[in-house]
Protein backbone atom coordinates (compact mmCIF):
# COMPACT_ATOMS: atom_id res chain seq x y z
CA UNK A 1 0.00 0.00 0.00
CA UNK A 2 1.43 3.39 -0.97
CA UNK A 3 2.00 5.97 1.78
CA UNK A 4 -1.03 8.12 2.51
CA UNK A 5 -1.54 11.12 4.74
CA UNK A 6 -4.13 9.34 6.88
CA UNK A 7 -4.64 5.66 6.27
CA UNK A 8 -8.10 4.21 5.83
CA UNK A 9 -7.62 2.06 8.92
CA UNK A 10 -6.85 5.05 11.10
CA UNK A 11 -9.84 6.97 9.76
CA UNK A 12 -12.14 4.00 10.36
CA UNK A 13 -10.88 3.71 13.94
CA UNK A 14 -11.43 7.41 14.50
CA UNK A 15 -15.02 7.22 13.25
CA UNK A 16 -15.83 4.27 15.52
CA UNK A 17 -14.02 5.67 18.57
CA UNK A 18 -13.32 9.43 18.29
CA UNK A 19 -11.64 9.56 21.71
CA UNK A 20 -8.95 7.19 20.42
CA UNK A 21 -7.38 10.07 18.49
CA UNK A 22 -5.88 13.20 20.06
CA UNK A 23 -8.10 16.28 20.15
CA UNK A 24 -5.76 18.07 17.74
CA UNK A 25 -6.32 15.30 15.18
CA UNK A 26 -10.08 15.14 15.71
CA UNK A 27 -10.44 18.89 15.24
CA UNK A 28 -8.52 19.07 11.98
CA UNK A 29 -10.59 21.09 9.50
CA UNK A 30 -12.40 19.06 6.87
CA UNK A 31 -12.78 21.96 4.42
CA UNK A 32 -10.90 25.14 3.65
CA UNK A 33 -13.77 27.09 5.23
CA UNK A 34 -12.98 25.50 8.63
CA UNK A 35 -9.31 26.55 8.53
CA UNK A 36 -8.44 29.22 11.11
CA UNK A 37 -6.04 31.95 10.08
CA UNK A 38 -4.15 32.04 6.78
CA UNK A 39 -7.05 33.76 5.05
CA UNK A 40 -4.54 35.53 2.77
CA UNK A 41 -3.84 32.10 1.23
CA UNK A 42 -7.47 31.03 0.86
CA UNK A 43 -8.92 33.71 -1.40
CA UNK A 44 -10.83 32.61 -4.52
CA UNK A 45 -8.41 31.53 -7.23
CA UNK A 46 -5.55 31.04 -4.77
CA UNK A 47 -3.09 28.16 -5.38
CA UNK A 48 -4.56 26.14 -2.51
CA UNK A 49 -8.11 26.46 -3.84
CA UNK A 50 -6.89 25.43 -7.27
CA UNK A 51 -5.26 22.37 -5.70
CA UNK A 52 -8.65 21.19 -4.42
CA UNK A 53 -10.14 21.67 -7.86
CA UNK A 54 -11.66 25.14 -7.60
CA UNK A 55 -11.14 27.01 -10.87
CA UNK A 56 -8.43 24.63 -12.06
CA UNK A 57 -9.83 24.09 -15.52
CA UNK A 58 -8.17 25.24 -18.71
CA UNK A 59 -4.55 25.00 -19.82
CA UNK A 60 -3.08 26.44 -16.58
CA UNK A 61 -3.02 23.69 -13.99
CA UNK A 62 -2.39 24.18 -10.26
CA UNK A 63 1.18 25.05 -9.26
CA UNK A 64 3.39 23.22 -6.82
CA UNK A 65 3.66 25.10 -3.53
CA UNK A 66 6.05 25.35 -0.60
CA UNK A 67 4.37 26.17 2.73
CA UNK A 68 6.71 28.03 5.09
CA UNK A 69 5.92 28.84 8.72
CA UNK A 70 6.57 27.92 12.36
CA UNK A 71 5.15 24.72 13.88
CA UNK A 72 1.48 24.46 14.74
CA UNK A 73 0.03 27.08 12.40
CA UNK A 74 -1.58 24.84 9.81
CA UNK A 75 0.86 23.46 7.23
CA UNK A 76 -0.13 19.82 7.71
CA UNK A 77 -3.74 20.87 8.21
CA UNK A 78 -3.84 22.52 4.80
CA UNK A 79 -2.37 19.39 3.24
CA UNK A 80 -4.98 17.28 5.03
CA UNK A 81 -7.80 19.48 3.72
CA UNK A 82 -6.44 19.15 0.20
CA UNK A 83 -6.26 15.36 0.62
CA UNK A 84 -9.91 15.20 1.69
CA UNK A 85 -11.27 17.67 -0.85
CA UNK A 86 -9.32 16.93 -3.99
CA UNK A 87 -10.32 14.39 -6.59
CA UNK A 88 -6.64 13.76 -7.23
CA UNK A 89 -4.46 10.92 -6.03
CA UNK A 90 -2.82 12.06 -2.77
CA UNK A 91 0.48 10.72 -1.43
CA UNK A 92 2.43 11.75 1.65
CA UNK A 93 6.13 11.44 2.41
CA UNK A 94 8.12 12.70 5.38
CA UNK A 95 11.66 13.90 4.76
CA UNK A 96 12.55 12.44 8.16
CA UNK A 97 12.05 8.84 6.98
CA UNK A 98 11.96 8.96 3.17
CA UNK A 99 14.88 8.96 0.76
CA UNK A 100 15.53 9.12 -2.97
CA UNK A 101 14.24 5.56 -3.41
CA UNK A 102 10.83 6.44 -1.95
CA UNK A 103 10.63 9.67 -3.97
CA UNK A 104 11.34 7.82 -7.20
CA UNK A 105 8.74 5.19 -6.35
CA UNK A 106 6.09 7.91 -5.87
CA UNK A 107 7.07 9.62 -9.12
CA UNK A 108 6.90 6.37 -11.05
CA UNK A 109 3.51 5.64 -9.55
CA UNK A 110 2.34 9.11 -10.52
CA UNK A 111 3.46 8.63 -14.12
CA UNK A 112 1.59 5.33 -14.31
CA UNK A 113 -1.52 6.87 -12.77
CA UNK A 114 -1.46 9.77 -15.22
CA UNK A 115 -0.78 7.63 -18.27
CA UNK A 116 -2.97 4.70 -17.29
CA UNK A 117 -6.17 6.36 -16.15
CA UNK A 118 -5.57 10.11 -16.23
CA UNK A 119 -5.36 10.51 -12.45
CA UNK A 120 -3.22 13.44 -11.25
CA UNK A 121 -1.05 13.04 -8.13
CA UNK A 122 -0.53 15.49 -5.30
CA UNK A 123 2.58 14.76 -3.24
CA UNK A 124 2.76 16.18 0.28
CA UNK A 125 6.35 16.29 1.51
CA UNK A 126 6.70 17.28 5.15
CA UNK A 127 9.94 18.72 6.59
CA UNK A 128 11.46 19.26 3.14
CA UNK A 129 14.36 21.17 4.70
CA UNK A 130 15.62 17.81 6.01
CA UNK A 131 16.14 16.57 2.45
CA UNK A 132 19.69 16.82 1.13
CA UNK A 133 20.44 18.60 -2.14
CA UNK A 134 20.55 15.27 -3.97
CA UNK A 135 17.19 14.23 -2.53
CA UNK A 136 15.63 17.56 -3.53
CA UNK A 137 17.17 17.22 -6.99
CA UNK A 138 15.26 13.96 -7.44
CA UNK A 139 11.99 15.92 -7.27
CA UNK A 140 12.85 18.32 -10.09
CA UNK A 141 11.80 16.28 -13.17
CA UNK A 142 8.44 15.38 -11.62
CA UNK A 143 7.67 18.97 -10.59
CA UNK A 144 8.91 20.48 -13.84
CA UNK A 145 6.90 18.06 -16.01
CA UNK A 146 3.96 18.19 -13.59
CA UNK A 147 3.94 14.44 -13.07
CA UNK A 148 3.18 15.42 -9.47
CA UNK A 149 1.88 18.60 -7.89
CA UNK A 150 4.10 19.15 -4.86
CA UNK A 151 2.96 20.51 -1.51
CA UNK A 152 6.11 20.85 0.59
CA UNK A 153 6.15 22.07 4.19
CA UNK A 154 9.07 23.59 6.07
CA UNK A 155 9.69 25.45 9.30
CA UNK A 156 13.03 26.81 8.06
CA UNK A 157 13.71 29.65 5.67
CA UNK A 158 13.37 27.98 2.24
CA UNK A 159 15.87 30.42 0.71
CA UNK A 160 18.49 28.66 2.84
CA UNK A 161 17.07 25.13 3.02
CA UNK A 162 15.48 24.50 -0.40
CA UNK A 163 17.50 24.36 -3.62
CA UNK A 164 16.99 27.24 -6.04
CA UNK A 165 15.74 25.11 -8.99
CA UNK A 166 12.94 23.70 -6.84
CA UNK A 167 12.06 27.13 -5.48
CA UNK A 168 11.85 28.56 -8.98
CA UNK A 169 9.42 25.81 -10.02
CA UNK A 170 7.11 26.30 -7.03
CA UNK A 171 5.10 29.05 -5.39
CA UNK A 172 6.36 30.02 -1.94
CA UNK A 173 3.43 30.58 0.42
CA UNK A 174 4.31 32.12 3.80
CA UNK A 175 1.96 31.19 6.63
CA UNK A 176 1.34 33.88 9.21
CA UNK A 177 1.38 33.22 12.97
CA UNK A 178 -2.04 32.48 14.41
CA UNK A 179 -3.51 35.31 16.47
CA UNK A 180 -5.19 34.93 19.84
CA UNK A 181 -8.53 35.44 18.10
CA UNK A 182 -7.73 32.58 15.70
CA UNK A 183 -6.91 30.26 18.60
CA UNK A 184 -9.87 31.48 20.63
CA UNK A 185 -12.21 30.46 17.82
CA UNK A 186 -10.49 27.09 17.53
CA UNK A 187 -10.79 26.43 21.28
CA UNK A 188 -14.46 27.43 21.23
CA UNK A 189 -15.16 24.97 18.44
CA UNK A 190 -13.21 22.19 20.21
CA UNK A 191 -15.23 22.75 23.40
CA UNK A 192 -18.62 22.43 21.73
CA UNK A 193 -18.14 20.31 18.61
CA UNK A 194 -19.09 16.65 18.84
CA UNK A 195 -15.75 15.75 17.30
CA UNK A 196 -14.11 17.56 20.19
CA UNK A 197 -15.28 17.76 23.79
CA UNK A 198 -18.98 18.03 22.96
CA UNK A 199 -19.79 20.57 25.66
CA UNK A 200 -18.50 18.35 28.48
CA UNK A 201 -16.58 21.24 30.05
CA UNK A 202 -16.45 25.03 29.87
CA UNK A 203 -13.44 27.34 29.74
CA UNK A 204 -13.63 30.55 31.83
CA UNK A 205 -11.97 33.65 30.40
CA UNK A 206 -9.16 33.67 32.98
CA UNK A 207 -8.24 30.08 32.13
CA UNK A 208 -8.57 30.73 28.42
CA UNK A 209 -6.16 33.68 28.63
CA UNK A 210 -3.53 31.51 30.33
CA UNK A 211 -4.09 28.75 27.77
CA UNK A 212 -3.53 31.23 24.93
CA UNK A 213 -0.26 32.36 26.52
CA UNK A 214 0.88 28.75 26.83
CA UNK A 215 0.02 28.06 23.21
CA UNK A 216 2.22 30.86 21.86
CA UNK A 217 0.38 30.85 18.54
CA UNK A 218 0.62 27.06 18.14
CA UNK A 219 -2.80 25.49 17.48
CA UNK A 220 -1.59 21.95 18.20
CA UNK A 221 -0.15 23.02 21.55
CA UNK A 222 -3.38 24.82 22.45
CA UNK A 223 -5.58 21.80 21.71
CA UNK A 224 -3.19 19.41 23.47
CA UNK A 225 -3.24 21.55 26.62
CA UNK A 226 -7.03 21.91 26.43
CA UNK A 227 -7.51 18.17 26.15
CA UNK A 228 -5.23 17.46 29.11
CA UNK A 229 -6.90 20.11 31.28
CA UNK A 230 -10.38 18.91 30.31
CA UNK A 231 -9.45 15.36 31.27
CA UNK A 232 -8.16 16.55 34.64
CA UNK A 233 -11.31 18.57 35.29
CA UNK A 234 -13.63 15.69 34.39
CA UNK A 235 -11.67 13.30 36.60
CA UNK A 236 -12.48 15.66 39.50
CA UNK A 237 -16.15 15.81 38.40
CA UNK A 238 -15.76 19.46 37.51
CA UNK A 239 -17.67 20.95 34.60
CA UNK A 240 -15.40 23.99 34.42
CA UNK A 241 -11.66 24.03 33.72
CA UNK A 242 -10.30 26.20 36.51
CA UNK A 243 -7.06 28.13 36.25
CA UNK A 244 -5.62 25.95 39.02
CA UNK A 245 -6.47 22.78 37.10
CA UNK A 246 -4.83 24.11 33.95
CA UNK A 247 -1.71 25.17 35.88
CA UNK A 248 -1.46 21.73 37.48
CA UNK A 249 -1.96 19.98 34.16
CA UNK A 250 0.57 21.87 32.07
CA UNK A 251 2.94 22.44 34.99
CA UNK A 252 3.18 26.14 34.28
CA UNK A 253 2.03 28.91 36.59
CA UNK A 254 -0.05 31.72 35.17
CA UNK A 255 2.23 34.75 34.79
CA UNK A 256 0.69 38.08 35.74
CA UNK A 257 1.24 39.77 32.41
CA UNK A 258 -1.11 41.45 29.96
CA UNK A 259 0.36 41.82 26.51
CA UNK A 260 -1.87 44.80 25.80
CA UNK A 261 -1.87 46.50 29.21
CA UNK A 262 0.30 48.02 31.92
CA UNK A 263 2.17 44.83 32.77
CA UNK A 264 3.38 44.55 29.17
CA UNK A 265 5.07 47.94 29.37
CA UNK A 266 6.11 47.63 33.03
CA UNK A 267 8.00 44.37 32.50
CA UNK A 268 9.52 45.58 29.22
CA UNK A 269 10.67 48.75 31.01
CA UNK A 270 12.15 46.71 33.86
CA UNK A 271 14.06 44.55 31.36
CA UNK A 272 15.67 47.56 29.70
CA UNK A 273 16.44 49.32 33.01
CA UNK A 274 18.04 46.15 34.37
CA UNK A 275 20.24 45.95 31.27
CA UNK A 276 21.10 49.66 31.67
CA UNK A 277 21.97 48.99 35.31
CA UNK A 278 24.18 45.99 34.33
CA UNK A 279 22.16 43.59 36.52
CA UNK A 280 22.30 40.55 34.28
CA UNK A 281 20.27 38.34 36.64
CA UNK A 282 17.40 40.81 36.94
CA UNK A 283 17.42 41.27 33.17
CA UNK A 284 17.15 37.50 32.66
CA UNK A 285 14.28 37.35 35.16
CA UNK A 286 12.23 39.91 33.25
CA UNK A 287 13.14 38.28 29.95
CA UNK A 288 11.88 34.95 31.28
CA UNK A 289 8.62 36.56 32.41
CA UNK A 290 8.04 37.96 28.95
CA UNK A 291 8.83 34.63 27.29
CA UNK A 292 6.64 32.59 29.63
CA UNK A 293 3.78 35.03 29.15
CA UNK A 294 3.89 34.47 25.40
CA UNK A 295 5.30 37.87 24.44
CA UNK A 296 6.09 38.34 20.77
CA UNK A 297 9.84 37.57 20.49
CA UNK A 298 10.16 40.23 17.79
CA UNK A 299 8.99 42.88 20.30
CA UNK A 300 11.68 41.79 22.76
CA UNK A 301 14.33 41.82 20.03
CA UNK A 302 13.33 45.35 18.99
CA UNK A 303 13.72 46.57 22.56
CA UNK A 304 17.20 45.02 22.76
CA UNK A 305 18.28 46.77 19.54
CA UNK A 306 17.14 50.11 20.96
CA UNK A 307 18.97 49.43 24.23
CA UNK A 308 22.19 48.64 22.36
CA UNK A 309 22.31 52.15 20.91
CA UNK A 310 20.60 54.07 23.71
CA UNK A 311 22.56 52.72 26.69
CA UNK A 312 25.76 51.18 25.30
CA UNK A 313 26.67 52.86 22.04
CA UNK A 314 30.38 53.00 21.30
CA UNK A 315 31.39 51.82 24.76
CA UNK A 316 30.96 48.39 23.15
CA UNK A 317 30.68 48.66 19.34
CA UNK A 318 29.70 44.97 19.14
CA UNK A 319 26.49 45.48 21.14
CA UNK A 320 24.33 46.68 18.25
CA UNK A 321 25.51 43.96 15.82
CA UNK A 322 24.73 41.36 18.49
CA UNK A 323 21.23 42.79 19.01
CA UNK A 324 20.56 43.01 15.26
CA UNK A 325 21.78 39.45 14.73
CA UNK A 326 19.50 38.31 17.56
CA UNK A 327 16.51 40.03 15.93
CA UNK A 328 17.26 38.37 12.60
CA UNK A 329 17.67 34.96 14.22
CA UNK A 330 14.45 35.35 16.21
CA UNK A 331 12.53 36.19 13.04
CA UNK A 332 13.84 33.01 11.41
CA UNK A 333 13.45 30.46 14.20
CA UNK A 334 10.68 31.64 16.55
CA UNK A 335 9.94 30.13 19.94
CA UNK A 336 10.94 28.00 21.76
CA UNK A 337 14.49 28.19 20.36
CA UNK A 338 14.37 31.98 20.12
CA UNK A 339 14.57 32.09 23.93
CA UNK A 340 18.22 31.00 23.66
CA UNK A 341 19.05 33.80 21.23
CA UNK A 342 17.27 36.43 23.34
CA UNK A 343 19.14 35.21 26.43
CA UNK A 344 22.44 35.44 24.54
CA UNK A 345 21.78 39.03 23.51
CA UNK A 346 20.40 40.10 26.91
CA UNK A 347 23.46 38.80 28.76
CA UNK A 348 25.83 40.50 26.31
CA UNK A 349 24.06 43.84 26.62
CA UNK A 350 23.71 43.70 30.41
CA UNK A 351 27.42 43.02 30.91
CA UNK A 352 28.64 45.50 28.29
CA UNK A 353 30.18 48.83 29.39
CA UNK A 354 27.55 51.57 29.22
CA UNK A 355 27.45 54.95 27.51
CA UNK A 356 24.53 57.15 26.52
CA UNK A 357 26.82 59.59 24.67
CA UNK A 358 25.39 58.63 21.24
CA UNK A 359 21.86 59.19 22.59
CA UNK A 360 22.66 62.59 24.11
CA UNK A 361 24.54 63.62 20.96
CA UNK A 362 21.59 63.24 18.59
CA UNK A 363 19.18 64.72 21.15
CA UNK A 364 21.37 67.84 21.46
CA UNK A 365 21.71 68.19 17.69
CA UNK A 366 17.97 67.81 17.19
CA UNK A 367 17.28 70.40 19.87
CA UNK A 368 19.44 72.98 18.06
CA UNK A 369 17.70 72.24 14.77
CA UNK A 370 14.31 72.73 16.45
CA UNK A 371 15.54 76.10 17.76
CA UNK A 372 16.26 77.17 14.20
CA UNK A 373 20.05 76.90 14.45
CA UNK A 374 20.42 75.53 10.96
CA UNK A 375 22.11 78.17 8.78
CA UNK A 376 23.25 77.77 5.20
CA UNK A 377 25.58 74.95 4.22
CA UNK A 378 29.10 76.41 3.76
CA UNK A 379 29.64 77.18 0.05
CA UNK A 380 32.68 74.91 -0.34
CA UNK A 381 30.60 71.91 0.86
CA UNK A 382 27.71 72.44 -1.57
CA UNK A 383 27.10 70.26 -4.60
CA UNK A 384 29.26 71.30 -7.51
CA UNK A 385 28.28 68.66 -10.07
CA UNK A 386 25.82 70.72 -12.09
CA UNK A 387 26.42 73.38 -14.73
CA UNK A 388 26.76 76.85 -13.25
CA UNK A 389 27.69 75.67 -9.74
CA UNK A 390 31.19 77.16 -10.03
CA UNK A 391 29.78 80.60 -10.88
CA UNK A 392 27.82 80.46 -7.63
CA UNK A 393 30.97 79.57 -5.71
CA UNK A 394 29.67 76.11 -4.86
CA UNK A 395 32.31 73.48 -4.10
CA UNK A 396 35.04 76.09 -4.67
CA UNK A 397 37.91 75.84 -2.22
CA UNK A 398 36.88 72.42 -0.92
CA UNK A 399 39.89 70.43 0.29
CA UNK A 400 39.67 66.69 -0.39
CA UNK A 401 40.70 65.05 2.93
CA UNK A 402 42.28 62.03 1.23
CA UNK A 403 44.84 64.37 -0.37
CA UNK A 404 45.97 65.73 3.00
CA UNK A 405 48.51 63.98 5.27
CA UNK A 406 46.60 62.36 8.10
CA UNK A 407 43.31 62.47 6.16
CA UNK A 408 41.92 65.49 8.05
CA UNK A 409 41.46 68.81 6.21
CA UNK A 410 41.29 71.89 8.44
CA UNK A 411 38.20 73.47 6.92
CA UNK A 412 34.77 74.43 8.23
CA UNK A 413 32.08 71.74 7.95
CA UNK A 414 29.23 72.91 10.19
CA UNK A 415 27.02 75.93 9.42
CA UNK A 416 28.26 79.14 11.05
CA UNK A 417 25.44 79.07 13.62
CA UNK A 418 26.71 75.84 15.20
CA UNK A 419 30.33 75.72 14.06
CA UNK A 420 31.69 75.31 17.60
CA UNK A 421 28.92 73.15 19.03
CA UNK A 422 30.12 69.89 20.53
CA UNK A 423 27.30 67.34 20.46
CA UNK A 424 29.23 64.13 20.97
CA UNK A 425 30.73 64.00 24.45
CA UNK A 426 32.20 60.51 24.75
CA UNK A 427 32.75 58.79 28.06
CA UNK A 428 35.92 57.00 29.08
CA UNK A 429 34.07 53.69 29.51
CA UNK A 430 35.01 50.59 27.53
CA UNK A 431 35.91 51.03 23.88
CA UNK A 432 34.52 54.58 23.88
CA UNK A 433 37.72 55.81 25.51
CA UNK A 434 39.38 55.31 22.13
CA UNK A 435 36.70 57.37 20.41
CA UNK A 436 37.15 60.11 23.03
CA UNK A 437 40.84 60.37 22.17
CA UNK A 438 40.09 60.42 18.46
CA UNK A 439 37.43 63.12 18.88
CA UNK A 440 39.87 65.28 20.86
CA UNK A 441 42.59 65.00 18.22
CA UNK A 442 40.23 65.68 15.31
CA UNK A 443 38.65 68.74 16.94
CA UNK A 444 42.09 70.15 17.70
CA UNK A 445 43.18 69.55 14.11
CA UNK A 446 40.07 71.30 12.83
CA UNK A 447 40.78 74.26 15.10
CA UNK A 448 37.45 73.90 16.87
CA UNK A 449 36.67 74.92 20.42
CA UNK A 450 33.48 74.32 22.34
CA UNK A 451 31.25 77.29 23.34
CA UNK A 452 32.61 79.22 26.31
CA UNK A 453 36.19 78.50 25.35
CA UNK A 454 36.11 74.81 26.35
CA UNK A 455 38.66 72.59 24.74
CA UNK A 456 37.65 69.38 23.10
CA UNK A 457 38.54 67.29 26.17
CA UNK A 458 35.93 64.57 26.77
CA UNK A 459 34.33 64.22 30.14
CA UNK A 460 35.12 61.03 32.01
Amino acid sequence: MEPDLFTAAAEDRQEKDPAASPLAVRMRPRTLEEVVGQQHLLKPGSPLRRLVGEGSGGPAGPSSVILWGPPGIGKTTLAYVVSKATNKRFVELSAITAGVKEVRAVIEGARRATGGYGKETVLFLDEIHRFSKAQQDSLLPAVENRWVTLIAATTENPYFSVISPLLSRSLLLTLEPLTDDDLRGLLGRALTDERGLGGAVTLPQETESHLLRIAGGDARRALTALEAAAGAALSKQEKEISLQTLEETVDRAAVSYDRDGDQHYDVASALIKSIRGSDVDAALHYLARMIEAGEDPRFIARRLMISASEDIGLADPTALPIAVAAAQAVAMIGFPEAALTLSHATIALALAPKSNAATLAIFAAQEDVRKGLTGPVPAHLRDGHYKGAAKLGHAQGYVYPHDVPGGIAAQQYAPETVRDQRYYRPTRYGAEARYADVADRVRERLGRTAPGGETGRAEG
